[in-house]
């Protein structure tokens, strides 16, 4: 394989290892007797609930996903919803789960499928909070830089549905939860903000990040905040009858890349399934390290980076990342990148991210295009698709992170 070809084969094992039809049948039990309703939340939910009929035939429920990540299901609705940032499509269909989950009983069976992206599918601000209040703050934490952590500890606190809220809602059936992750640290909490797993909150770190992060709140949040929120403490009895399962995760994806890298004859360097920080930042200690190498030689990181926009351009992390990372190596002999989130889409743009290699740099000069100025737009998406190295792959209908592979040649 050409280094092009080996880091895409990279990317795509990982995906693959992370597709639900291929990793949740290990984790589902035999279909429990009486009533069984499945819910569920994220860019992998209409997959999993597709997986969940392939095992059990057709069952009652309801799943949310991002626009244009619907499977076909015998039984489950699918609502398609917006991502990153909520929609009324998104709230009305989160009151209707929450519908369907009133009045279940001791012996009912309530299977939850959660993944990333289910913090802004699953959508039910606090009755003193407004969706257009809700959308204001959530376009402000993106543009920040914040990482996911601290955004999603401030959506937690304003939800009517996070923080354990649809497991309560379920009470007193039984209720079991699968979860992919996309976070660092693969906390259940943190994924998708937690609907299923209690928090007992706290309302002034919420409002301290949003001071460290320059984010100007609505009146109506700050308020809400300052009186202290409204948690659910996880030893709430609501959420006793509640079993969180994580069974797909980051380093299970880098591991089997780690596989196929050495397989085609690289020694592996594993830097991690939890890396943050800005996009920018990341690449170049990566370059340092990347040219210090010797080859062949494959550099494998996940986690979720951040981008503090500067500049008005299509971007995201994993592209960010990817033409910082080119502008520090300068066209290094022998070095090639990939940079993509797994889920297919890299920040806002349906573009997954994108290749470079030690003549990036040349393509976009004789295209008449300047990485520098596009680095300082935050214009990567832009930028690798006027040199022709973006990376497209669609939905994938998973998400288990970005995915970044260096390839250092003998």
């Amino acid at each position: 394989m050409t280094p092009p070809e080996l880091l895409r084969a990279l990317f795509d094992r990982a995906v693959a290892v992370a597709d639900p039809m291929q990793s949740l049948a290990a984790a589902l039990p035999p279909k429990p007797p009486g009533r069984v309703v499945v819910v569920g939340a994220g860019k992998a939910s209409a997959r999993m609930a597709e997986a969940v009929e392939a095992a059990w035939g057709p069952c009652e429920g309801l799943v949310i996903t991002r626009y244009g990540y619907a499977r076909p299901c015998a039984g489950i609705e699918i609502v398609e919803a917006a991502h990153p940032v909520p929609d009324a499509a998104g709230v009305t269909a989160t009151r209707r789960m929450l519908d369907l989950l009133e009045g279940l009983g001791v012996g009912d069976f309530v299977l939850a499928l959660i993944s990333g992206g289910g913090s802004a599918l699953l959508c039910a601000p606090s009755d003193r909070i407004t969706l257009a209040e809700k959308q204001a703050l959530t376009q402000a934490l993106l543009a920040s830089g914040a990482p996911i952590g601290e955004i999603n500890g401030i959506r937690k606190e304003l939800s009517a549905v996070k923080g354990g809220r649809l497991a309560a809602a379920a009470y007193p059936a039984r209720m079991l939860a699968l979860m992919i992750s996309d976070v660092p640290g693969d906390d259940p909490g943190d994924i998708a903000s937690g609907p299923t797993v209690g928090h007992r909150g706290d309302a002034a770190r919420a409002l301290a990040a949003l001071e460290r992060w320059g984010v100007s709140a609505p009146a109506s949040i700050r308020a809400f905040l300052e009186a202290g929120g409204d948690p659910l403490p996880p030893d709430d009895p609501r959420l006793s009858r509640v079993e969180n399962v994580i069974y797909a995760a980051p380093a299970q994806s880098l591991a089997a890349a780690a596989e196929l890298a050495e397989e085609q004859g690289c020694a592996v360097e594993m830097l991690g399934d939890a890396i943050e920080g800005e996009a920018r930042e990341v690449a170049a200690e990566h370059a340092r390290r990347a040219l210090a190498a010797k080859g062949p030689r494959v550099i494998l990181s996940g986690g979720e980076l951040t981008v503090t926009r500067r500049g008005n351009g299509i971007g995201g992390p994993n592209a960010e990342y990817a033409l910082a990372l080119a502008l520090a190596l300068k066209g290094a002999p022998g070095i090639h990148a990939i940079a993509c989130d797994t889920d297919g889409v890299d920040g806002a743009a349906e573009v997954a991210g994108a290749i470079i290699g030690p003549g990036t740099l040349a393509d976009a000069k004789a295209g008449g295009v300047d990485p520098a100025e596009a680095l300082a737009a935050n214009d990567a998406h832009t930028f690798f698709g006027k040199i022709g190295a973006q990376v497209v792959t669609g939905p994938t209908r998973t998400n288990v992170n970005d995915f970044r592979a260096i390839l250092i040649e003998g």
